[in-house]
């Protein structure tokens, strides 16, 4: 009865207190990301949502848009809220160089999450359609859900940032149900078991509702159990052939390296002396050595002596990936292009692999309609005479040694539907960052999650190395072999074990997704437009 009194206060508050309730429900739902994991906590968001379109009525005589519009607001403000709460932190990189960006401050913080919120507003008003008394209307939501987080991962370039699947894996005994229907399929799922409790308060479909809501938690966490403590151990190379990789974690201030005045031959030293360093279990040398993003604070081709630095510095028999910014000659009278690569040096300082960036960050790397924004005084937070290129295609960094890594660059490991092309024939997945943008805020542990949920998906290891956190070995399960804290500097030492394969799977999460939303919207039609789910 309590639950039926909570229910019918909130299908019936109105106005303010309405939209408010929207909002602080969106934003309840954060505490489920990281840094916190609280999962519970979209327990009780989504119930509320829930409750919230019960009670989105529109005018009998409102056009078909009419109706669905209060529907719209209630999942806009939800939206708006979570995405507030999850990505304020993004206002840091602006206030790296304050005097230049400040005035962009509210569109980071306020602008686009008021952007991101129109997927979920149009998520409510889909899911309108189907609504009804019962169950379907909790299929109905979770359906609409996973079809406009799979749209925000892929249009306008894409942001999938914090999809809602990400709080019901905070742990990797609750990751591994994205190796089998993706994030996109785990992000529907989700919201239909986050939302079941709803149900109690209208009494429609409770038991057929929250017991499948149970049966699909039970599940996810059951199969989790099963991946990480009964299921065969995967294959692992031989002892002496299992690289050792150390990741060098510098910390280097944001603010130092975007400064042109700053000392980055210093710089350069320290990633020189981290990597030169002894191990400290007085164990094997490294084989691989692995720097951030845009580690090497200049144009190679303009500093010749640090390719001889490096191989001052590295054994004949090791190999060092780093972080550089690329500077391509296009011939007389055309502009440079600059692309964010990474490179592998061999023992004697010889570029022996390379590797640039696909998708770039807009406004942070390259400006949209720059010929126009630019009249606005809308510039690159990266500093970069006409901002960096893409590479056309992505192709894997196949060291001397023959492990083929696939490379990604900061955000692109966000991308799930980019884990494509030759992924098969990779052995693991390399991600550089420069997390410092974002300092000590939810940033790098919300980044850091996206990473590890690639890896379960991927069925690879994964080798991250960021800037000032958290650079980590992760295995092909979402579990750290071995890591350094965020703003912790200095290395680690760690033996890549196994390689895994990411050989069809990608392709088989694709298809369970898509059948998951066909049975979804089967449910939520039969309860809308059959009267099949009757109440207890």
């Amino acid at each position: 009865m309590r639950m039926e009194r909570l229910a019918d206060r909130v299908i019936l508050v109105w106005g303010f207190k309405r939209a408010l309730l929207a909002v602080l429900a969106g934003a309840f739902a954060v505490l489920a990301l990281p840094p916190i994991g609280f999962f519970a906590a979209m327990f009780l968001s989504f119930t509320l949502l829930v409750w919230l379109i019960d009670g989105a009525a529109a005018s009998p005589e409102a056009s078909v848009l009419g109706r669905l519009w209060p529907s719209f607001a209630i999942g806009w403000l939800f939206g708006f809220g979570y995405f507030v709460a999850g990505l304020w932190w993004l206002g840091h990189a602006l206030m790296i160089d304050s005097e230049e960006f400040a005035w962009a401050l509210p569109l980071a913080i306020f602008g686009l999450p008021a952007v991101l919120s129109i997927y979920y507003g149009l998520a409510a008003a889909v899911a309108r359609i189907f609504w009804s008394d019962g169950l379907g209307r909790i299929a109905a939501l979770a359906a609409s859900f996973g079809l406009f987080e799979w749209l925000r991962s892929v249009t306008f370039t894409g942001f999938p940032w914090n999809a809602v699947g990400y709080g019901i894996m905070p742990m990797p005994l609750m990751m591994q149900s994205a190796h089998v229907v993706g994030t996109t399929g785990v992000t529907a799922l989700a919201v239909f078991v986050f939302a079941a409790p709803a149900l109690l308060g209208t009494r429609q479909g409770a038991t057929a509702g929250v017991g499948l809501a149970a049966l699909l938690f039970a599940a996810h966490v059951g199969y989790g159990g099963y991946v990480l403590y009964l299921a065969p151990e995967a294959p692992t190379l031989p002892q002496e052939k299992r690289p050792v990789i150390r990741l060098v974690q510098p910390m280097i201030d944001q603010a130092a390296k975007l400064d042109s005045n700053a000392d980055r031959s210093a710089i350069f030293e320290m990633h020189l002396k981290l990597s030169a360093e002894a191990p400290l279990d007085g164990g094997k040398k490294p084989d691989i050595i692995v720097w951030p993003e845009t580690s090497i604070p200049f144009i190679l081709t303009d500093n010749q002596d640090a390719l001889t630095r490096i191989a001052d510095t590295l054994a004949d028999n090791q190999i060092l990936i780093a972080g550089a910014v690329r500077a391509e000659e296009m011939g007389p009278g055309n502009p440079v292009r600059y692309y964010n690569s990474i490179y592998a040096f061999d023992g004697r300082g010889q570029i022996v692999a390379a590797s640039d960036k696909v998708h770039l960050v807009p406004f942070g790397e390259y400006v949209p309609f720059e010929n126009i924004l630019d009249d606005f005084g809308i510039r690159n937070i990266v500093e970069m005479p006409g901002g960096f290129s893409a590479a056309a295609t992505r192709h894997l960094l196949e060291l001397p040694t023959g492990l083929k890594l696939y490379p990604l660059v900061c955000y692109e490991i966000i991308f799930a539907d980019e884990m494509t092309g030759d992924i098969a024939d990779a052995g693991a997945i390399l991600n550089i960052t420069n997390d410092a943008w974002f300092g000590n805020t939810p940033g790098p542990y919300q980044h850091f999650q996206q990473a590890r949920v690639r890896a379960v998906e991927t069925g690879l290891p994964l080798i991250r190395d960021a800037n000032n956190g958290i650079s980590a070995i992760v295995n092909a399960r979402g579990q750290i072999v071995a890591g350094l804290a965020l703003n912790e500097r200095g290395f680690i030492d760690a033996t890549l074990e196994g390689f895994g394969s990411a050989s069809g799977n990608l392709f088989s999460q694709q298809a369970y997704f898509w059948l998951t939303e066909t049975l979804l919207i089967l449910i939520a039609s039969i309860s809308r437009f059959g009267f099949i789910f009757k109440p207890n």
